[in-house]
């Protein structure tokens, strides 16, 4: 088995930024408590493809909402490797939880930007059972899959990236 990449925390004054951007409630002094509580993702057996993702606070996300979450981590990696995010397949199941941009794709280079490639999630509880779903602080509510992938033959690209969602376009 290849091993291509390696999980850590984006730094503390990251995460209070993130924290601030997506929940106005918590003080510097809860941030730094939760930020010193995040787990690094990892994968459940060994027989998993995916690396999980723990939510840093409980989470309620009812029918219809949208929730944005920084997880605090990002994740080195070596090039032609991209890191491809996806809901839990349970809470996908149970609550049709979804992805805003369907699947999650942090690229190698994401690491080395301005936001220290931190790994920002938004999930939309799509149910139409109207079902209200509850993740609780630690649980598992992503998980990301390492996938190698190839370019073309006459690829030329030299730009390098410096930002987040939509910065390769600009």
């Amino acid at each position: 088995m290849k091993r291509i990449a390696k999980f850590e925390k984006v730094s503390l004054e990251q995460f209070i930024e993130g924290m601030k951007d997506c929940f106005d409630s918590y003080s510097e002094e809860e941030c730094e408590s939760i930020y010193q509580q995040i787990n690094l993702p990892k994968r459940a057996t060994s027989g998993s493809a995916g690396y999980d993702f723990y939510a840093p606070v409980t989470l309620t996300i009812l029918p219809g909402e949208t929730i944005k979450i920084p997880t605090g981590i990002r994740v080195s990696m070596e090039e032609n490797w991209v890191l491809k995010c996806y809901p839990r397949s349970g809470l996908g199941f149970k609550f049709r939880l979804q992805l805003n941009n369907t699947v999650g794709i942090i690229d190698s280079d994401y690491y080395y930007s301005d936001n220290e490639g931190h790994i920002f999630v938004k999930l939309t509880n799509d149910t139409n059972e109207n079902k209200t779903c509850v993740i609780e602080k630690g649980n598992g509510f992503m998980q990301g899959i390492f996938v190698e992938y190839g370019i073309t033959i006459d690829d030329d690209v030299v730009a390098v990236r410096n930002g987040g969602f939509g910065s390769t376009t600009k």
